[in-house]
Parts: structure tokens; C-alpha cells; sequence
């Protein structure tokens, strides 16, 4: 990837008025380089401003900036250019879902699948009519009773985002890990998690700074989330790096509700 950069920007300095700078300014948002990206984003945009694509782009890094506003705008300006744009739609009914507008986010993720999608915004669409009212939520206890694995499948809003219940010897009770090719790594992570929350608990007690309730950080490839659940159970929760802290935050809140009624109707047994 970094020779990747390297070439784009040499080819970007010899000419000013090249395409490339979709690319590069890609590149650079994926590495969290967010205001370089959008930088060169901008400077694209100023050569080429009926582009769909570079307006696309600079929505994108606008949502890692947590400017939504901003997002909203290029996106609906992509629309204007090319009705039919996927991604502008999936990202308006993203923004739309995270505010609570769910008929606009329905709308746009309605026209997102019949232009072919792809079932990650099938799975989002089912989740916004789940929210909505428009589809009843199945309740924790009802028949029949839920598979351990789709625990909190109605919660997570796209393909990116999973979500894991571990007990306290690392074992997977429910939800799954996806990896970028589908593949469930979840007794893997459980393992390698196994007794974290002990090591948190003697940290906060050293540290003197009361009981732990959450923690997020950031690795290479994800953004992650876990806090402690009952009987000394461990939720963790993962999104692409794109995903807003906030949301991450709102996604455990809600995963870790879910968990305690599946934990207090004996979904563990």
C-alpha cells in the first residue's frame, strides 16, 4: 500500500488534473490519514465537480470526520449527477438510520437493494424496519427460541459490524465473529480472550478508578468494543474502522442489553 501512495502521489504532482487522486485520497482514508485524505479529495474535486466519484469520496472521509452534515451534502449531490449511485444511497440511509429518520433511511436502502446491492443492505434494510416498528422484534423467550449465533443479528446494521458473547473461560455462548470472508473466528477470538477480564479487573483496581464498564480502541483493521456481562461473561463488539465511536458505543449498549435478557431467560443453558 505504501508504494501504492507513493506512485499516485508522483503521478498526482506530474499531473494535477489525473484521476488518480480517487485512489490516493482511498488509500489515505483507509489509513486514517483523514485530513490529508481529504485534502487531496478537495483539490480532486475543484478539477472535476461533476464527478460523482470524487464527491463520493469526500462524503466517506466527511463520515470518518464525524461531519454528517457534510456527508449528507455530497451524497446528495452524487445523486443529483448519478441517480442510480449505490453507494450514495447506503450511505444516506446510514446517516438517515443513525439519526432516527427510519422512513428516509428505508427509502434509500430500498432503492439501494433494487439496484443489486447486495445482502449487506438487505440485512441493513430488515434492521431499519426492525427499529421502525414496521417489523416486530422477536423477544428474548419466545418460541421458537432463538439461535445462540443470531443473538444479535437484528441489531448489527451492515456486513462489517459482529458481535460475541463470551463466558468467563473464553467459550462462545452467542453471536459470531465474522472475517472479511465470512468465515466465524469466534471460538479463535474467545480463546485468545480468555481471562481479559480478570487482567481489567486487577488493572482498575490498581489503578484505583473504580469498576470497568467498557472499553474501545482501535486495531489495524477494526474498531473494537467489549465490556464485562453476567457471571463474568465478556461481550465484544467490532466494526470496520469507517464506523463512527459513537455508533460503536450505541451498537455495545445495545448488544449488551440484548445479552442480559438472553443471559436472564437461561439463553446460556
Amino acid at each position: 500500500m505504501a508504494d501504492d501512495i507513493h506512485g499516485w502521489s508522483e503521478e498526482l504532482a506530474r499531473d494535477p488534473s489525473s484521476l488518480v487522486f480517487l485512489q490516493l485520497g482511498e488509500a489515505l482514508r483507509r489509513q486514517g490519514q483523514l485530513e490529508v485524505a481529504l485534502k487531496i479529495a478537495l483539490r480532486g474535486l475543484e478539477r472535476h465537480p461533476r464527478h460523482a466519484e470524487a464527491h463520493d469520496l469526500v462524503a466517506r472521509i466527511a463520515v470518518d470526520r464525524r461531519d454528517f452534515a457534510r456527508a449528507v451534502e455530497e451524497w446528495e449531490t452524487v445523486l443529483r449527477i448519478s441517480p442510480s449511485h449505490l453507494g450514495a444511497m447506503k450511505g444516506l440511509g446510514y446517516i438517515s438510520f443513525q439519526q432516527g429518520r427510519f422512513n428516509d433511511a428505508e427509502r434509500f436502502l430500498n432503492e439501494a437493494s433494487a439496484g443489486g446491492a447486495g445482502t449487506d443492505v438487505d440485512a441493513a434494510l430488515e434492521t431499519v424496519r426492525r427499529s421502525s416498528g414496521s417489523i416486530p422484534v422477536p423477544r428474548v423467550g419466545d418460541d421458537p427460541a432463538p439461535d445462540p449465533q443470531r443473538l444479535f443479528a437484528d441489531i448489527l446494521l451492515d456486513a462489517g459490524q459482529t458481535a460475541l458473547l463470551l463466558d468467563a473461560n473464553g467459550y462462545v455462548m452467542g453471536g459470531l465473529y465474522l472475517d472479511g470472508d465470512g468465515n466465524d473466528l469466534g471460538q479463535e477470538i474467545g480463546a485468545q480472550l480468555s481471562g481479559i477480564s480478570d487482567e481489567v479487573v486487577r488493572a482498575t483496581r490498581h489503578l484505583d478508578i473504580g469498576e470497568w464498564r467498557s472499553i474501545l480502541f482501535e486495531t489495524h483493521a477494526a474498531v473494537v468494543a467489549m465490556a464485562p456481562a453476567a457471571d463474568g461473561s465478556l461481550l465484544v463488539v467490532a466494526a470496520s474502522k469507517a464506523t463512527p465511536l459513537g455508533l460503536l458505543r450505541r451498537l455495545l449498549d445495545r448488544c449488551a442489553q440484548r445479552a442480559a435478557e438472553w443471559l436472564g431467560a437461561g439463553g446460556s443453558r
